[in-house]
């Protein structure tokens, strides 16, 4: 049978490279990702809210929902 050592052949005297511009660039499409989600969620909430248990209709709920985005783009430029 093979033998396994317990560091799989990585030498941690010498950690690896790291891309801190790429590491960035991931961290800030993630937050961008995430913020541009909660968005999304809460207009689409706020949207049913009014479509459906308002009376707005579906219509009123459709024009909640995309006053609401425009609102949060405008603020979270």
């Amino acid at each position: 049978m093979a033998e396994h050592s317990a560091d799989h052949g990585y030498d941690f005297s010498k950690p690896a490279e790291m891309d801190y511009p790429q590491h960035e660039a991931t961290y800030e499409l993630f937050l961008a990702t995430f913020k541009w989600g909660a968005i999304f969620v809460i207009a689409l909430m706020l949207g049913m809210a009014v479509g459906l248990v308002g009376s707005g209709g579906i219509f009123g709920g459709l024009f909640t929902f995309i006053v609401a985005l425009v609102v949060a783009y405008v603020l979270a430029r």
